[in-house]
C-alpha cells in the first residue's frame, strides 16, 4: 500500500508565501505523474499544478506564474511552492500521485489526506 502525507499548510496574509510538500512511502512502487489539487469551500476539487517523473509541468492558468512544482524523485516527494498568495487561494491542498505497485506494476491513483491554506486578506 503506497501512502501520501501532506505538510506544510497555515495561515498566511495576502502576498505571502507557502511551501507544501508531500512525501510517498509504500514497498515496490514508482510514480509517473504527481501533481497537487485544492477544494475551497463550497467549491469542487481542481487541479493545481503536476509534474511528471521526467520534470515536464504544467499550471492551473490561475496560479501561473505564482506557484512552482518540484519533485525530488529520489525521496519520492513533490512540492508546492506557492508565492503572491491570494484569499482566492484558501482552500484543502490535496495532493495526488499516479503509482505503480509491484512486479506487474498495477496502477493506482493515490491521494493524501489534504493540508489546509488560509490566505487572509
Amino acid at each position: 500500500q503506497v501512502q501520501l502525507v501532506e505538510s506544510g499548510g497555515g495561515l498566511v496574509q495576502a502576498g505571502g508565501s507557502l511551501r507544501l510538500s508531500c512525501a510517498a512511502s509504500g514497498k515496490s512502487f514508482s510514480i509517473n505523474r504527481m501533481g497537487w489539487y485544492r477544494q475551497a469551500p463550497g467549491k469542487q476539487r481542481e487541479p493545481v499544478a503536476h509534474i511528471t517523473s521526467g520534470g515536464m509541468t504544467n499550471y492551473a492558468d490561475s496560479v501561473m506564474g505564482r506557484f512552482t512544482i518540484s519533485r525530488d524523485n529520489d525521496k519520492n516527494t513533490v512540492y508546492l511552492q506557492m508565492s503572491s498568495l491570494k484569499p482566492d487561494d484558501t482552500g484543502v491542498y490535496y495532493c495526488n500521485a499516479d503509482v505503480r505497485v509491484g512486479p506487474f506494476q498495477v496502477r493506482y491513483d493515490r491521494w493524501g489526506q489534504g493540508t489546509q491554506v488560509n490566505v487572509s486578506s
